[in-house]
């Protein structure tokens, strides 16, 4: 009887309302939106393609860049085709399981993304502190069990949120009010106790987010300090403007993402719920769209990569 009761309390779908409060305005919102995304996929894929073809651009940093790219395209694949159906058509019905599946590939590809960002900033503490050893420090299976690594912690960390909301029982409605299915939006709908979900999707956040930006912040601690005690004002600038590309992704990525966590967390009676789903897309779509620009302006091998492929093989990569 308890099996046939917990089966009839899981629901066979979902309805994405989509943008609470600005329904009348959901052909607008979409437009920038879908702008981004064709950046994001045109610059992401395109980048990927540079880094595999272009020789010179074959070293620990652009692996990185291209690891970063895949996760970023793959990413905003995952909701912004399904965000745009609700948007356009009026398509806001998700079958449970495939809400299941689109909630396990969101946050564990914005875990990969923290972690590859953290990686990233290891790959310049490595260039600046210890530039003679670099090559024998980052050797390429280095860099391949180092990506490894990052992808099994998010997925063995991330495998439990599946489990946790599927296990709630579903009595108060289908309707999740957002435009794609995350943890606690999908737990929220629930007629059940969400603490234990509520408790692991915060230390899933410490475990990643917090332990990356401490990284991140030692990593820099150590390369400001290396920087600092240069002798001339010029090779501080050129040692530091190598890590500018990665800094500006850090504050793209970083920024959206603590204001999506703490309005889930304590501000959801204070800023209001449009404004919460507006920005938690934002946080999706605006690291894999602004990645390839920033690395294509500020990186002079990028830059001349794209050159070269746009004018033939006329200028050759320094």
């Amino acid at each position: 009887m308890s099996g046939a009761n917990s089966s009839s309390l899981t629901p066979g779908y979902f309805i994405l309302h989509g943008v609470p409060g600005l329904e009348a305005a959901h052909i607008w919102i979409s437009l920038p939106f879908c702008l981004m995304y064709i950046i994001a996929l045109v610059g992401n894929v395109g980048l990927i393609y540079l880094i595999s073809h272009e020789e010179a651009l074959h070293r620990p940093m652009y692996y990185f860049l291209a690891l970063l790219a895949s996760t970023d395209v793959t990413l905003c694949t995952t909701t912004v085709p399904n965000m745009l159906c609700i948007f356009w058509f009026n398509l806001k019905e998700i079958d449970f399981n495939a809400c299941l599946v689109q909630m396990f590939f969101v946050h564990m590809l914005t875990g990969m993304e923290s972690g590859v960002l953290m990686l990233m900033a290891l790959d310049c503490y490595v260039a600046i502190c210890y530039p003679l050893h670099y090559a024998t420090i980052l050797t390429n299976p280095v860099i391949a069990k180092a990506g490894l690594a990052t992808f099994l912690r998010s997925v063995m960390l991330i495998i439990p949120f599946t489990f946790l909301t599927k296990r709630l029982p579903y009595c108060q409605g289908h309707l999740i009010p957002h435009t794609y299915c995350n943890h606690m939006s999908v737990a929220k709908v629930s007629c059940g106790n969400v603490k234990v979900n509520a408790i692991y999707g915060l230390m899933v956040a410490l475990l990643i987010g917090v332990f990356d930006i401490c990284c991140i912040s030692a990593s820099y601690t150590m390369i400001l300090r290396a920087v600092v005690s240069l002798s001339s004002a010029d090779a501080c600038y050129k040692a530091f403007s190598s890590c500018t590309s990665h800094i500006c992704a850090i504050v793209i990525t970083y920024i959206p993402a603590f204001f999506t966590f703490f309005t889930h967390q304590f501000g959801g009676h204070i800023i209001p719920h449009h404004i919460h789903i507006i920005v938690a897309n934002l946080y999706l779509l605006l690291p894999p769209t602004m990645n390839p620009i920033v690395y294509g302006v500020k990186t002079k091998q990028i830059w001349e990569g794209i050159i070269k492929f746009l004018l033939g093989d006329k200028i050759g990569l320094t």
